[in-house]
């Protein structure tokens, strides 16, 4: 897999970010903004009309989506930082309105649901975002920080195990006692992953963004 020679001034590698394809339209994030509009029109419908076939349909939509907009981007060489906390942000706007619309739909699930949207929506969105703090040009590469932690989290296993069991089962049993089970046990990973990130700690970039003689003057 080759970069565009733009890319490559710093080096080649297709997991690091490289600020020459930092931008905001791509095919990738066109794919991601049409997929989220979509999956919010349906999941808000269905939840309008009591209708689980529309909300099971932004689900869909949704999933199918995620996949497309990531694969979109490594096939086309253009991997960017900002498509990537784009793509995490959309992810979140589609679950929420999608579990809460279920949660409506369904109240016997509203517990289950809001241990889950408090994993995913705010633990989770931490630990995706912190990929920043590295020259990473995604999460998906975490391995080369620690692989642990991708492992639990971006691998394809931990990528579905966090977006897909809890869904799944929710849906299928329509058991509370079952879905706030599974919600629980993710929520406990995510916290022994911030628990570790922690540990691993975040570097902070150097220097200072304020001028020499801003200093003076203030001091």
């Amino acid at each position: 897999m080759s970069l565009p020679a733009a890319a490559t001034q710093s080096c080649a590698h297709v997991e690091c970010a490289h600020p020459a394809l930092e931008r905001v339209l791509t095919l990738a994030t066109v794919i991601t903004f049409i997929r989220t509009g979509a999956s919010v029109v349906l999941a808000m419908l269905g939840a309008y009309q009591g209708s689980l076939p529309l909300l099971l349909w932004g689900l869909a939509v949704y999933w199918v989506g995620d996949t497309a907009d990531g694969a979109v981007a490594r096939l086309t060489h253009c991997e960017t930082r900002i498509g990537a906390a784009l793509d995490i942000m959309c992810d979140r706007l589609c679950a929420a309105v999608f579990y809460v619309g279920f949660a409506w739909y369904d109240p016997s699930m509203a517990v289950p649901v809001g241990i889950y949207l408090v994993e995913f929506m705010v633990i989770d969105l931490f630990l995706s975002m912190s990929f920043l703090a590295w020259p990473l040009s995604s999460p998906n590469y975490f391995y080369l920080v620690d692989r642990q932690l991708w492992l639990w989290n971006w691998s394809k296993p931990g990528k579905a195990l966090n977006s897909a069991l809890f869904a799944v089962f929710m849906v299928w049993t329509r058991n509370p006692w079952l879905a706030g089970v599974i919600a629980t046990s993710l929520l406990a990973v995510k916290v022994t992953s911030m628990v570790r990130l922690s540990r691993l700690g975040l570097p902070i970039p150097g220097g200072c963004l304020r001028p020499v003689h801003q200093v003076q003057t203030t001091t």
